[in-house]
């Protein structure tokens, strides 16, 4: 867990109030540690400062979002070095100022104090005061008063009193035990990892947001943190509905704005009513909650009386029930249960005045008051019969409710005991005065209704700033609670079958005992106790979501994690969230607007799944993990019971409702990844984190074994960069390649080298750092970032070669921009680091990719339309020059271009049979591409060849004997170009006079007398130029001639070819192993690759990097 504390500096009299801020808090983004020293503004005086550690409830405000956390007691205490005084510590006197004294942070620690919530948490003016020491009273509340009672008073409510008897009478005994049963367990699992958590350090308000986010990260926090929020909120909208249903159906049914005159209407009109009331009551509760916390917070002890009191009374009815049952008769017409609520008596008929007169239940059934009406027919065939609703706890009716009556919408609830004639079809009979199934009964629907009533175990958790002892407490009081709750219900389903009537049980409105509640038939002394308490009871718990959602949503928008949510976090002057109030409103409106308590129920209980799910599997990873801050005062725990819980909260969301289910996970899942993609980096020490390092040690050890297989090889990329003098990166265009050549697969490290020592660069190097990662983000390169300061770059270069990448997880290609420049540079040992790199990833078996005119690459953001990549495949390589274009061509940059070939063909070669069988070599790879054989004579060498040598070598000599001026360099350098220019055109025109000495394709007759040809003239090519020769040629290093006029010839077939072509890659030759001809190898390079834009030199790894096998 991050820690949330901040050192405040008490004034002893002179402490500006700038300082004061400046001492009492952190930026977002702490400069780099410079021994702890702070800079003052000239001319102002400073006394020493008595620091109070206090806790930080704003998350972003004091560094629980920054990537190397604060800590309260290192680096938080500027002036402590004016407090040492003695000897007895020199040795540590220069460190004092970053590392404080025992003493020191002792003094803190006793000093600290946690904050209670309330309505000045985050006032402002505490901020602006700053400096001035305010007295704050030390949280008293222990595990009764803190944690048991909330608890209780959050866990008992709406589901009880108004839906558990329907559920015992639905469901029967057994199945509701095994409900009740089911969602205790799994809160009590949850409650054991939620105590885990809670006792491992200070736990701020938030109580689940802060635990999960803190051990599973923010993505995970987040998510969970605004499912835990949607579920806190549609419970307010749960208890509102609950409140009205209690009102219109139970105390004032007359204050009904709708009506039903059809039975069939009754249920519409009901819904409406919810509608408009709760609507209302919402207003007035959002209206209170703004107005004042405080009140609501006085009044939750009067709640909570309610509840207590309301239970005592249903214990003291079933008591006395035993000996004295209460009289509530239904009406049973044959075995249907009638609506008792429009007539008085359970009579056909009544004899007044010794005449026989019709009732009005006979009203009801029949077409008019006349004993010769016509009548319902199973009116007429059966008898009406009346029985006790509450029977009492010796009646002997449990065994009748031990099973369950499930049953589809409009089900006649019937008492199979008693006699039935006739009634074949009872749907017919759904809209006369019967009681009926309101929605489809089964038994996962049932778990989704009941999980609401076990919820509330984190009110002890989330009032940890007001607790004595918050570790003792939190797992004691919830624990007990829980178990207090869970003995309630396994007790009220077992009496409430025990002494209840089933098809009572099964009248979810009390329509057959005259409307009254159910559980208040069997309440002692009245009814109304019951009635009033839970109404009361569904107010209270209405009101403290409405104030515990916007505080908990406030807490995410501060944390920063999710950006369209920082509105939230802004408030009155006192910190209380009016935005994030309005906000729960109008989510609260979209359960009202539900309006059925059935419906609701399932949603709220998704998302309190969802969070317990994510509190045990938090729970559950850091006991795995076993990071060393994991160490919990609670502990009775251990990570089977933690993944027992967890696979209980999964299986509860299925069975409840799949459909819900996937729904909420859905949510979460679509916060989770917004959050990875928009939201802030915070580092919280989070168990995913750790997690995530366990798997990649894991994995690098795996990886150590062997080698990769050719199947899975692909580009593991060292990327070069060269920066400016800003320390921004030259050629960002060489990130965009990377991006396209790996689309985020594999591995990128991006490496550049500072020459200079650390000691004296360290701050450039992270500035140059950061500006790598900014651009790598522009041009969206996945990866990491190394940079090295090194005496010099050749060193630099070469440990990054040889030391980046850890394990079995190293590059294996090195990319780097071609020097175009290199002619020009006033230093040679650029050019001379470019050779060396080409020599070092030889020798250490990596590919490398040399990229010319890098400039000129396509952006991540350009769409290249319809052309070519030319692969010049003159000698394998291992495969890469296919790979490569193959791996761009995934990019949706490079993905219009077509693919083409190219390879070289000697005399005594059969390019016909070459192409068949490239052509074939390239089905088995499973690659389309164009395939070209391109043969290349054993020429004469040209005089152009001989003067590009000659002048190569004159150069070379010049600048190994003379240091010229930079100016007469760039003379030289001129003047050699133009020379160069003067001869490539004289040579072109006689060319172009000449036959072509490039032929794509041959016959046999074409070859052979092109052999007969060549033959001759051939064997006497050294007499014939030996004539020819200027006297200065005859010096010439013969091996540097051979070499110039390959690359020549090659530049003119690959320009013939490819001038065109969107991209071209070509076999990149070796330097030689005589280093004295490193400058001619550079020429060599730069003739080959002349007239050529974007150009890819490949040089292969030695290895094997493609292949036709699956």
């Amino acid at each position: 867990m991050g820690d949330r504390f901040v050192v405040v500096p008490v004034n002893t009299g002179k402490t500006s109030g700038k300082e004061g801020e400046r001492s009492g808090s952190t930026g977002a983004h702490p400069a780099p540690d410079t021994g702890g020293s702070s800079s003052s503004v000239p001319g102002t005086v400073f006394e020493p400062a008595v620091h109070i550690l206090e806790y930080n409830r704003e998350p972003n405000k004091y560094g629980d979002g920054v990537p190397k956390e604060n800590s309260p007691f290192i680096n938080s205490a500027e002036n402590d070095k004016n407090n040492y005084d003695g000897t007895n510590m020199a040795l540590f006197e220069e460190e004092m100022d970053r590392h404080p004294m025992v003493s020191s942070l002792l003094d803190k620690l006793a000093n600290y104090t946690n904050l209670s919530q309330g309505a000045q948490e985050h006032e402002e003016a505490d901020e602006e005061e700053g400096t001035k020491k305010k007295t704050v009273k030390s949280p008293q509340m222990g595990t009764i008063m803190g944690v048991y009672l909330p608890c209780l008073q959050n866990i008992l409510g709406v589901i009880l009193f108004l839906r558990l008897t329907w559920i015992v009478g639905t469901a029967g005994i057994l199945e509701s035990l095994a409900i009740v049963g089911l969602c205790c367990s799994c809160t009590m699992l949850t409650a054991i990892s939620m105590s885990a958590i809670a006792t491992n350090g200070v736990v701020p308000a938030g109580g689940s947001y802060y635990m999960i986010s803190r051990s599973l990260g923010p993505e995970f926090g987040g998510a969970v943190g605004l499912c835990f929020y949607l579920g806190t909120t549609f419970a307010g909208a749960m208890y509102i509905l609950g409140t009205i249903e209690i009102l219109l159906t139970y105390i004032v049914p007359q204050a009904a704005i709708f009506t039903a005159e059809r039975k069939e209407d009754q249920l519409t009109a009901l819904l409406n009513n919810m509608r408009i009331y709760g609507t209302i009551c919402l207003s007035l509760m959002a209206v209170v909650v703004f107005v004042g916390v405080k009140y609501v917070n006085k009044l939750a002890l009067v709640f909570l009386a309610c509840v207590i009191l309301s239970i005592i009374s249903i214990y003291a009815g079933v008591i006395k029930s035993g000996f004295d049952p209460p009289d509530f008769p239904v009406c049973m017409l044959g075995n249907r249960t009638l609506q008792n609520l429009q007539f008085d008596k359970c009579l056909k008929t009544e004899i007044i005045n010794n005449n026989t007169v019709s009732t009005q239940l006979w009203r009801l059934f029949c077409d008019g008051p006349d004993l010769s009406s016509t009548c319902n027919e199973y009116f007429v065939n059966n008898n009406l019969t009346l029985i006790q609703g509450i029977p009492g706890l010796a009646s002997g009716v449990i065994s009748e409710n031990m099973w369950s009556a499930y049953g589809p919408l409009g089900m006649l609830v019937e008492n199979k005991r008693l006699p039935s004639v006739g009634g074949i079809d009872p749907a017919k009979d759904i809209y006369l005065p019967y009681v009926v199934n309101d929605i489809s009964t089964f038994f996962t629907l049932l778990v989704g209704i009941y999980f609401p009533s076990v919820t509330g175990i984190m009110a002890g958790s989330n009032r940890s700033g007001d607790l004595k002892d918050a570790q003792k407490s939190i797992p004691i009081g919830t624990i007990l609670a829980i178990g207090t709750t869970s003995f309630i219900y396994v007790s009220g389903v077992i009496l409430f079958g025990a002494c209840i009537e089933g098809v009572l049980l099964r009248d979810k409105f009390g329509d057959s005992v005259k409307g009254n509640l159910v559980i208040g038939t069997l309440s002692w002394p009245s009814p109304w106790v019951i009635v009033i308490g839970s109404f009361f009871s569904c107010c209270g718990a209405g009101l403290q979501s409405l104030t515990g959602a916007p505080r908990l949503l406030q807490a995410i928008a501060r944390d920063g994690i999710v950006p369209f949510l920082q509105v939230f976090g802004h408030g009155k002057a006192n910190g209380e969230p009016t935005w994030a109030l309005l906000l729960t409103a109008g989510i609260c409106e979209i359960g009202i607007l539900i309006a059925s308590l059935d419906a609701v129920a399932p949603i709220l209980s998704m998302f309190f799944l969802m969070c317990y799910m994510f509190v045990n599997l938090a729970c559950a990873v850091q006991t795995l993990l076993r990071t060393p801050n994991w160490r919990p005062r609670f502990k009775y725990y251990h990570w089977t019971l933690s993944f027992l819980g967890m696979s209980l909260c999964l299986s509860i969301m299925f069975i409840s409702s799949w459909y819900y289910a996937i729904i909420a996970m859905g949510i979460a899942g679509c916060i989770y990844k917004y959050i990875e993609y928009r939201g802030a980096e915070k580092e919280w020490g989070d168990g995913i984190r750790g997690l995530s390092l366990n798997a990649a040690r894991y994995a690098l050890i795996r990886l150590e074994e062997a080698p990769p297989h050719t199947k899975n090889w692909r580009p593991q990329l060292l990327v070069l960069l060269n920066l400016d003098s800003d320390l921004g990166v030259k050629h960002p265009r060489l990130l965009s390649l990377t991006t396209q050549l790996k689309a985020g697969k594999g591995l990128t490290i991006v490496g550049n080298v500072l020459q200079g020592t650390y000691l004296s660069h360290e701050a450039e190097a992270k500035k140059a750092e950061q500006n790598i990662k900014s651009t790598m983000a522009t041009e969206r390169t996945k990866g990491f970032c190394h940079v090295v300061v090194s005496s010099n770059l050749r060193d630099g270069i070469s440990h990054l070669i040889q030391s980046a990448g850890l394990g079995g997880m190293k590059h294996n290609t090195v990319l780097v921009g071609w020097p175009g420049t290199w002619k020009q540079s006033e230093d040679p040992q650029s050019w001379r680091n470019f050779i060396e790199i080409v020599r070092e990833t030889t020798t250490a078996h990596q590919a490398m990719l040399v990229a010319k005119n890098v400039d000129s690459f396509p952006t991540c953001q350009d769409r290249l339309g319809e052309g070519t990549i030319d692969v010049w495949w003159v000698v394998h390589d291992g495969g890469m020059l296919m790979l490569l274009p193959f791996l761009l061509r995934q990019h949706k940059v490079w993905g219009m271009c077509k693919m083409r070939i190219f390879t070289v063909a000697q005399m005594d070669d059969n390019s016909i049979q070459m192409k068949k069988d490239l052509q074939m070599f390239l089905y088995h790879l499973r690659l389309d591409a164009e395939v070209e054989v391109v043969e290349m004579h054993d020429n004469d060498i040209s005089a152009f060849t001989y003067e590009k040598t000659l002048v190569m070598e004159q150069r070379s000599q010049m600048l190994k004997q003379m240091h010229l001026s930079r100016t007469e360099r760039e003379r030289e350098a001129q003047l050699i170009h133009d020379k160069n220019t003067t001869a490539h055109t004289t040579m072109n025109n006689k060319e172009e006079a000449g036959p072509d000495r490039v032929h794509m394709t041959w016959t046999k007759d074409k070859l052979s007398a092109e052999r007969n040809r060549t033959r001759e003239p051939n064997a006497n090519v050294a007499v014939r130029d030996l004539f020819n020769m200027k006297p200065e040629w005859e010096s010439l290093n013969q091996s540097n001639v051979r070499r110039m006029h390959t690359a020549v010839k090659l530049n003119e077939v690959v320009v013939n070819k490819s001038q065109g072509a969107h991209l071209v890659l070509l076999n990149m030759p070796g330097p030689p192993r005589n280093r004295g001809g490193d400058e001619n190898y550079m020429e060599f390079l730069e003739v080959l690759l002349e007239g050529l834009n974007r150009v890819l030199m490949v040089r292969g790894g030695g290895r094997e990097v493609i292949t036709i096998y699956s």
